[in-house]
Protein backbone atom coordinates (compact mmCIF):
# COMPACT_ATOMS: atom_id res chain seq x y z
CA UNK A 1 0.00 0.00 0.00
CA UNK A 2 1.47 3.84 -0.61
CA UNK A 3 1.92 6.08 2.13
CA UNK A 4 1.03 9.30 2.77
CA UNK A 5 4.37 10.42 0.93
CA UNK A 6 4.21 8.59 -2.04
CA UNK A 7 2.87 11.05 -4.31
CA UNK A 8 3.84 13.98 -2.86
CA UNK A 9 5.17 15.51 -6.14
CA UNK A 10 2.30 15.02 -7.73
CA UNK A 11 0.21 16.19 -4.54
CA UNK A 12 2.69 19.54 -5.17
CA UNK A 13 2.02 20.25 -8.47
CA UNK A 14 -1.43 20.34 -8.27
CA UNK A 15 -1.20 23.97 -7.88
CA UNK A 16 2.05 24.81 -9.55
CA UNK A 17 1.17 28.20 -11.20
CA UNK A 18 0.41 29.15 -7.65
CA UNK A 19 3.46 28.18 -6.44
CA UNK A 20 5.77 29.38 -9.22
CA UNK A 21 4.85 32.66 -9.18
CA UNK A 22 6.83 33.85 -6.32
CA UNK A 23 9.56 31.67 -7.46
CA UNK A 24 9.22 34.17 -10.76
CA UNK A 25 9.13 36.70 -8.60
CA UNK A 26 12.17 36.09 -6.50
CA UNK A 27 14.43 35.60 -9.69
CA UNK A 28 12.91 39.02 -11.07
CA UNK A 29 14.52 40.72 -8.27
CA UNK A 30 18.11 38.95 -8.72
CA UNK A 31 20.58 41.52 -9.87
CA UNK A 32 21.45 41.05 -13.66
CA UNK A 33 24.86 39.85 -13.99
CA UNK A 34 27.34 36.94 -15.27
CA UNK A 35 25.52 33.68 -14.10
CA UNK A 36 27.42 30.33 -15.17
CA UNK A 37 26.76 28.26 -12.15
CA UNK A 38 23.35 27.92 -10.42
CA UNK A 39 21.75 25.59 -7.89
CA UNK A 40 18.32 24.93 -6.69
CA UNK A 41 18.45 23.92 -3.56
CA UNK A 42 15.07 22.11 -2.42
CA UNK A 43 14.24 21.87 -5.90
CA UNK A 44 10.99 19.93 -5.05
CA UNK A 45 9.46 17.99 -8.58
CA UNK A 46 11.54 20.85 -10.70
CA UNK A 47 9.06 23.31 -11.85
CA UNK A 48 11.84 26.36 -9.48
CA UNK A 49 14.73 24.64 -11.67
CA UNK A 50 12.92 24.80 -14.80
CA UNK A 51 11.92 28.91 -13.48
CA UNK A 52 16.03 28.99 -12.93
CA UNK A 53 17.05 27.50 -16.00
CA UNK A 54 14.72 29.78 -18.23
CA UNK A 55 16.33 32.72 -16.72
CA UNK A 56 20.09 31.41 -16.78
CA UNK A 57 19.77 29.77 -20.30
CA UNK A 58 23.57 29.67 -20.18
CA UNK A 59 24.57 28.60 -16.77
CA UNK A 60 25.14 24.92 -15.48
CA UNK A 61 21.82 24.17 -13.30
CA UNK A 62 21.63 21.83 -10.76
CA UNK A 63 18.83 21.01 -7.69
CA UNK A 64 18.96 19.11 -4.82
CA UNK A 65 16.16 17.83 -2.77
CA UNK A 66 15.68 15.35 0.62
CA UNK A 67 12.57 13.74 -0.85
CA UNK A 68 13.06 10.44 -3.42
CA UNK A 69 10.20 11.12 -4.41
CA UNK A 70 10.69 14.75 -5.58
CA UNK A 71 13.79 14.24 -7.41
CA UNK A 72 12.46 11.68 -9.21
CA UNK A 73 9.92 13.96 -10.52
CA UNK A 74 12.82 16.87 -10.95
CA UNK A 75 14.67 14.50 -12.94
CA UNK A 76 11.88 13.57 -15.16
CA UNK A 77 10.61 16.62 -15.86
CA UNK A 78 14.68 18.12 -16.57
CA UNK A 79 16.29 14.75 -17.98
CA UNK A 80 19.18 17.40 -19.40
CA UNK A 81 20.10 18.82 -15.99
CA UNK A 82 22.02 17.41 -12.89
CA UNK A 83 19.58 16.25 -9.71
CA UNK A 84 21.03 14.86 -6.32
CA UNK A 85 19.24 13.29 -3.74
CA UNK A 86 20.89 15.62 -0.22
CA UNK A 87 19.40 16.77 2.88
CA UNK A 88 20.05 20.73 2.72
CA UNK A 89 21.57 20.77 6.29
CA UNK A 90 24.15 17.91 5.11
CA UNK A 91 25.04 19.73 1.71
CA UNK A 92 28.64 20.12 1.72
CA UNK A 93 29.19 21.84 -1.73
CA UNK A 94 31.78 24.12 -1.52
CA UNK A 95 30.72 26.07 -5.01
CA UNK A 96 31.68 28.48 -5.51
CA UNK A 97 28.42 29.23 -6.98
CA UNK A 98 27.23 32.67 -8.82
CA UNK A 99 23.51 31.77 -7.84
CA UNK A 100 21.67 29.90 -5.03
CA UNK A 101 18.13 29.15 -5.45
CA UNK A 102 15.98 27.87 -2.30
CA UNK A 103 12.61 28.48 -2.95
CA UNK A 104 9.84 27.60 0.36
CA UNK A 105 12.32 25.09 1.40
CA UNK A 106 14.29 26.83 3.78
CA UNK A 107 11.71 27.15 6.27
CA UNK A 108 12.50 23.28 7.09
CA UNK A 109 15.93 23.16 7.50
CA UNK A 110 16.78 24.51 11.38
CA UNK A 111 19.50 26.63 12.88
CA UNK A 112 18.79 29.45 9.89
CA UNK A 113 21.75 31.37 11.99
CA UNK A 114 24.43 28.93 11.00
CA UNK A 115 22.59 28.09 7.49
CA UNK A 116 22.05 31.23 6.41
CA UNK A 117 26.00 32.53 6.77
CA UNK A 118 27.29 28.85 5.40
CA UNK A 119 25.09 29.17 2.02
CA UNK A 120 26.79 32.86 1.96
CA UNK A 121 30.02 31.28 1.90
CA UNK A 122 29.02 29.00 -0.96
CA UNK A 123 29.07 32.20 -3.11
CA UNK A 124 31.33 33.11 -5.40
CA UNK A 125 32.30 36.98 -5.22
CA UNK A 126 29.20 39.01 -6.26
CA UNK A 127 27.09 35.80 -6.13
CA UNK A 128 23.40 35.49 -5.08
CA UNK A 129 21.60 34.04 -2.80
CA UNK A 130 17.87 34.28 -3.59
CA UNK A 131 15.31 32.61 -0.61
CA UNK A 132 11.55 32.43 -0.57
CA UNK A 133 9.91 31.14 2.37
CA UNK A 134 5.90 31.09 3.68
CA UNK A 135 5.25 33.36 6.10
CA UNK A 136 2.05 32.16 7.12
CA UNK A 137 2.38 30.32 10.68
CA UNK A 138 -0.54 32.91 11.70
CA UNK A 139 -2.99 32.40 9.32
CA UNK A 140 -5.75 29.90 10.19
CA UNK A 141 -5.21 27.31 8.24
CA UNK A 142 -1.95 26.72 10.10
CA UNK A 143 -3.37 27.45 13.63
CA UNK A 144 -5.95 25.44 12.94
CA UNK A 145 -3.27 22.20 11.97
CA UNK A 146 -1.80 23.26 15.37
CA UNK A 147 -5.39 22.89 17.04
CA UNK A 148 -6.60 19.98 15.71
CA UNK A 149 -3.24 18.11 16.04
CA UNK A 150 -3.38 18.75 20.11
CA UNK A 151 -7.15 18.29 20.54
CA UNK A 152 -7.80 14.48 19.47
CA UNK A 153 -6.58 10.82 19.60
CA UNK A 154 -3.37 11.45 17.81
CA UNK A 155 -2.22 14.44 19.65
CA UNK A 156 0.79 12.12 21.77
CA UNK A 157 1.98 10.97 17.86
CA UNK A 158 1.75 14.66 16.71
CA UNK A 159 3.30 16.49 19.14
CA UNK A 160 6.39 18.68 18.42
CA UNK A 161 5.59 17.63 14.62
CA UNK A 162 4.62 21.63 13.74
CA UNK A 163 7.10 23.72 12.46
CA UNK A 164 7.08 26.87 14.88
CA UNK A 165 10.62 28.45 13.78
CA UNK A 166 9.89 31.32 12.10
CA UNK A 167 12.01 35.07 12.31
CA UNK A 168 11.13 38.12 10.02
CA UNK A 169 12.78 40.49 7.95
CA UNK A 170 14.48 42.46 11.21
CA UNK A 171 16.08 39.68 12.07
CA UNK A 172 17.74 37.97 8.61
CA UNK A 173 18.81 41.59 7.35
CA UNK A 174 21.49 42.22 10.25
CA UNK A 175 22.56 38.66 10.20
CA UNK A 176 22.90 38.63 6.40
CA UNK A 177 24.36 42.24 5.85
CA UNK A 178 28.15 42.03 7.35
CA UNK A 179 28.54 39.22 5.20
CA UNK A 180 27.22 40.73 1.72
CA UNK A 181 27.57 44.03 -0.45
CA UNK A 182 23.92 43.86 -0.83
CA UNK A 183 20.46 42.63 1.00
CA UNK A 184 16.84 42.85 0.10
CA UNK A 185 13.99 41.88 1.82
CA UNK A 186 10.60 42.24 1.23
CA UNK A 187 7.62 40.28 2.05
CA UNK A 188 4.15 39.91 -0.40
CA UNK A 189 0.50 38.41 0.75
CA UNK A 190 -0.71 36.36 -2.64
CA UNK A 191 -4.10 35.64 -3.10
CA UNK A 192 -4.59 32.57 -4.85
CA UNK A 193 -8.45 32.23 -5.96
CA UNK A 194 -9.18 27.94 -5.33
CA UNK A 195 -11.94 26.70 -7.15
CA UNK A 196 -13.61 23.52 -5.25
CA UNK A 197 -14.31 25.90 -1.59
CA UNK A 198 -12.61 24.10 1.68
CA UNK A 199 -11.74 20.60 -0.19
CA UNK A 200 -9.18 22.94 -2.15
CA UNK A 201 -7.85 24.39 0.86
CA UNK A 202 -7.12 21.15 1.81
CA UNK A 203 -5.51 19.45 -0.99
CA UNK A 204 -3.19 22.33 -1.33
CA UNK A 205 -1.59 21.89 2.25
CA UNK A 206 -1.75 18.28 1.77
CA UNK A 207 1.10 19.13 -0.61
CA UNK A 208 3.34 21.25 1.72
CA UNK A 209 1.80 22.06 5.86
CA UNK A 210 -0.45 19.06 6.21
CA UNK A 211 2.31 16.41 4.85
CA UNK A 212 4.39 16.12 7.89
CA UNK A 213 1.09 15.33 10.09
CA UNK A 214 -0.50 13.22 7.82
CA UNK A 215 3.00 11.18 7.23
CA UNK A 216 2.53 9.95 11.33
CA UNK A 217 -0.77 8.74 11.16
CA UNK A 218 -2.45 5.82 10.27
CA UNK A 219 -5.40 5.16 7.64
CA UNK A 220 -8.16 5.47 10.12
CA UNK A 221 -6.36 8.37 12.02
CA UNK A 222 -5.72 10.41 8.78
CA UNK A 223 -9.01 10.15 7.30
CA UNK A 224 -10.35 11.32 10.93
CA UNK A 225 -7.92 14.26 10.94
CA UNK A 226 -8.91 15.67 7.79
CA UNK A 227 -12.51 15.48 8.29
CA UNK A 228 -12.12 17.46 11.31
CA UNK A 229 -9.33 20.15 9.12
CA UNK A 230 -11.84 20.17 5.93
CA UNK A 231 -14.77 21.33 8.82
CA UNK A 232 -12.86 23.98 10.31
CA UNK A 233 -11.23 24.94 6.86
CA UNK A 234 -14.97 25.58 5.32
CA UNK A 235 -15.58 27.98 8.45
CA UNK A 236 -12.39 30.04 8.47
CA UNK A 237 -12.37 30.20 4.90
CA UNK A 238 -16.01 31.08 3.14
CA UNK A 239 -16.38 30.32 -0.03
CA UNK A 240 -17.74 33.32 -2.44
CA UNK A 241 -20.78 32.26 -4.94
CA UNK A 242 -19.20 30.87 -7.44
CA UNK A 243 -17.74 28.15 -5.00
CA UNK A 244 -13.91 29.74 -5.42
CA UNK A 245 -11.69 30.53 -2.24
CA UNK A 246 -9.87 33.38 -1.75
CA UNK A 247 -6.29 32.01 0.24
CA UNK A 248 -4.39 34.56 1.07
CA UNK A 249 -0.48 33.65 1.31
CA UNK A 250 2.27 35.69 2.62
CA UNK A 251 5.67 34.97 1.87
CA UNK A 252 8.91 36.01 2.74
CA UNK A 253 11.91 37.02 0.06
CA UNK A 254 15.39 38.16 0.57
CA UNK A 255 18.05 38.30 -2.41
CA UNK A 256 21.32 39.07 -0.79
CA UNK A 257 24.62 39.74 -2.91
CA UNK A 258 27.96 38.93 -1.73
Amino acid sequence: MASATDQYAKQYVKFENERTRPVRDLLAAVPPGDVRVAVDIGCGPGNSTEALAARLPGAAVSGIDSSADMIAAARTRLPHLRFDLTDISKWDAAGPYDLILANAVLQWVPHHERLFPSLVKKLAPGGNLAVQMPDNLDEPAHRLLREIAADGPWASKLKGVERTMRYGADWYYPLLKPLCARVDVWRTVYYHPLAGGADAVVEWFKGSALRPFLAELDDGERAGFLVRYRDEIARAYPALEDGTVLLPFPRLFMVATR
